[in-house]
C-alpha cells in the first residue's frame, strides 16, 4: 500500500467564541465526518448563544496568508467559505485562490447572524457578488441571502425560482436556496444549476431552539463531502441528512440562554485516508498501540 494521507478540506470563516456556529461548527462538523479540518480565519466575534456584542475583522494579508500557506502544504481537496467582513479580505480571498489549481468551493453567504447582528461591512456586499460568487462551485444562501442576491421579495417556492435565474447571472453554477425561513411545517431546499431547478430536498421541522450554526454547519458538511469525492447533488443530499440528525440528537439538550447549537457529534467517525493521489479509502485505519 502507498504512502496515506488524510481527506482534508479547509474553512475560511469567522470565529465564533459560543461555539456554535462559524469557523467552530466548520471543524466539528468536518471531523464528526472525517475529513480533516484547516481553518483560516477571517474575523473574530464576541458571541454566544444569546447574540453577538462585537466583530473583529482579521487584516486582508492575514487572511491571505492563512489560506496559501494551508494550500501550499497542506492541499486541501475541497473549500468552505463562510463569514467574509470586509470587502478587501473578500478580494484577499479571490487573490489567495488564484495562484492554484480550482477546487470545489462552497460558500455560504453569511450576512447577518441569527440574532441580527451585521456579519457583513456596509458597502461590502457588491463584493461579495462579484469576487466570491463568480469563483464559488456551490452557494448556499437562506431566503433573506438569496432575497438580497437577487435583488427581490422570496416569500414562497415560485420566488426562489425566480431567484434563482437572477443570482446565475452572477454565477451559472450550482446553488442550494435553502427554505427554512418559509413558515412550513416540513423545510424544502431547492437545488439549481444555472438558474434551473434540478432538485428538491424535504424534511419535517424540528420543534427546536437549538438551531445555531446550521447554515455553517451544512456548507461545512457538503464541503466535507465533497473533498470525498462526492458529486454537488449527492453532497447535498449527504450534507442535509447530517444536518438533519445533529439537530434532532441535539434538540433537548440546554447549552447557554438562547438558541443552542446542534449536537455535531452525534456519530463522529475516524478521519478517512487514501493513498496520495488515490480515491478515498473507506476503510478504517488500524493503529497500533503501544504495549
Amino acid at each position: 500500500m502507498g504512502q496515506l494521507e488524510y481527506v482534508k478540506a479547509l474553512t475560511i470563516a469567522g470565529s465564533d467564541s459560543g461555539g456554535g456556529a462559524g469557523i467552530q461548527a466548520d471543524i466539528k462538523t468536518m471531523s464528526a465526518l472525517g475529513v480533516y479540518a484547516a481553518s483560516a480565519v477571517t474575523a473574530v466575534t464576541v458571541q454566544n448563544t444569546l447574540g453577538v456584542s462585537d466583530v473583529h475583522a482579521v487584516p486582508p494579508a492575514v487572511v491571505e496568508a492563512q489560506i496559501r500557506s494551508v494550500m501550499d502544504d497542506i492541499r486541501p481537496t475541497a473549500i468552505k467559505i463562510g463569514m467574509v467582513y470586509d470587502a478587501d479580505s473578500m478580494r484577499a480571498i479571490v487573490q489567495a485562490f488564484s495562484h492554484y489549481a480550482p477546487l470545489p468551493i462552497v460558500l455560504d453567504t453569511v450576512m447577518v447572524s441569527s440574532s441580527g447582528s451585521a456579519f457583513m461591512q456596509a458597502g461590502a456586499f457588491e463584493c461579495l457578488r462579484d469576487t466570491l460568487l463568480p469563483i464559488a462551485t456551490l452557494v448556499t444562501p437562506n431566503l433573506p441571502e438569496a432575497a438580497r442576491l437577487a435583488g427581490m421579495d422570496v416569500r414562497c417556492l415560485a420566488d426562489m425560482d425566480a431567484a434563482a435565474r437572477r443570482i446565475a447571472e452572477y454565477n451559472p453554477g450550482w446553488l442550494l436556496i435553502k427554505g427554512g425561513h418559509l413558515n412550513r411545517t416540513r423545510i424544502e431546499d431547492r437545488l439549481y444549476k444555472n438558474g434551473e431547478l434540478v432538485a428538491v430536498f424535504g424534511g419535517m421541522r424540528v420543534e427546536t431552539t437549538n438551531t445555531h450554526g446550521t447554515g455553517c454547519t451544512l456548507s461545512a458538511a457538503i464541503a466535507a463531502y465533497l473533498a470525498m469525492g462526492h458529486g454537488v447533488p449527492e453532497a447535498v443530499e449527504r450534507a442535509r441528512d447530517y444536518v438533519q440528525q445533529a439537530i434532532a440528537q441535539g434538540a433537548c439538550v440546554i447549552t447557554g440562554r438562547g438558541f443552542g447549537p446542534v449536537n455535531h457529534l452525534f456519530a463522529p467517525v475516524p478521519l478517512q485516508a487514501k493513498a496520495s493521489g488515490a480515491p478515498m479509502c473507506t476503510q478504517r485505519l488500524q493503529y497500533r498501540t503501544k504495549s
